[in-house]
């Protein structure tokens, strides 16, 4: 126990590294009364919360109730009953045994949710991982083609989230959820027959038309992975937009149903590009790479027909950041 003999002492030994867990406050006291002690108590966080008794010989109620108004948890007046003043304090411990235990009980869970949520957070990354690089080992060409996609995405993404045409969906929210379903975007090669998903000529029209279905099969697989939960899921629904229509053009000439303009999802739109430039500078058995600059010069030239013309410019403002994420991700690095 602890006594002071002023306001600004009583201050300063509250706000020690040690605080108390309860203070009996004289209200009539020189210089800085019991009322403006309470006042400075409230304000600092370190010492919001200890609980303050008042002991006054001011009977007034007028006097009680600013005093509880401040803040204080009881009030007692004078002549003090020494059984009295015992029991209301140990009233007031108790209470403050059982919040702080409350407050800590709080904390442990919220730090318990915090990490089962991060480890929840992980498992999907890590599931959605898997199943692109399921998709890969049909087509063993495509290396670290999802993580060059996934930055390119995020990149496009973030560079436009500011644009008048693209602020009222691309939030955080969004962007965060539409670089993680990225990886998901060919996942509908997995039904494409060897044959086809790795000759290494030209398809002819039949077979062309085949290898188109993989749009229409991605999206399908997620669409059945969502009829097994009871909830919608937000990058599911994103991932299968991804999958679904990132091989349609601007100009309406893309497949599988044509879409055009803004009838696109802007998920869509911002894979189509990030999916044909990774396309363009990657080697395939039936093409070399092209440089980085043949590939900017073709993607400027798809703008408003192949690509959204936002977008487009989007790329092309951030065309060396995407020089450099090509680069970092290049495979058999």
């Amino acid at each position: 126990m602890l006594a002071a003999t002023s306001g600004e002492r009583a201050l300063r030994i509250a706000a020690g590294a040690t605080p108390p867990d309860l203070i009996l406050l004289d209200v009539m006291m020189p210089d800085m009364d019991g009322h403006a002690v309470l006042t400075q108590l409230r304000k600092d966080p370190a010492t919001r919360d200890i609980p303050v008794v008042f002991l006054t010989a001011l009977s007034d109620a007028r006097d009680e109730e600013r005093g509880l108004e401040l803040g204080a948890a009881d009030y007692i007046t004078k002549p003090i009953q020494p059984a009295v003043v015992l029991a209301r304090v140990r009233t007031q411990l108790e209470a403050k045994q059982a919040r702080d235990w409350l407050k800590d009980h709080n904390a442990f869970l919220e730090a318990e949710i915090a990490r089962r949520m991060a480890e929840n957070d992980l498992t999907q990354v890590v599931s959605i991982r898997a199943l692109a690089h399921l998709a890969e080992t049909r087509d063993p060409e495509t290396g670290n083609h999802i993580l060059r996609t996934q930055g390119y995405v995020h990149l496009l993404a973030t560079r436009l989230r500011d644009h008048p045409r693209f602020a009222a969906t691309l939030d955080h929210r969004y962007i965060e959820l539409l670089t993680r379903s990225a990886p998901l975007h060919d996942i509908g090669k997995v039904g494409i027959p060897d044959a086809i998903l790795l000759k290494p000529g030209k398809l002819t029209p039949a077979e062309w038309e085949i290898m188109k279905t993989h749009a229409r099969l991605g999206s399908e697989a997620i669409e059945l992975a969502e009829q097994d939960i009871d909830r919608p899921v937000e990058f599911l629904a994103l991932a299968k937009e991804i999958a679904h229509r990132h091989h349609e053009k601007w100009d309406g000439s893309g497949y599988p149903d044509g879409l055009s303009g803004d009838a696109i999802p802007v998920s869509a739109r911002l894979m189509a590009l990030a999916d044909v430039f990774d396309a363009l500078i990657s080697p395939r058995v039936y093409k070399a790479p092209l440089s980085f600059g043949e590939a900017r010069d073709i993607i400027a030239a798809g703008r408003g027909q192949h690509f959204d013309p936002d977008v487009t410019d989007a790329f092309l403002a951030c065309f060396e950041e995407c020089v450099a994420i090509a680069q970092r991700y290049r495979d058999g690095a």
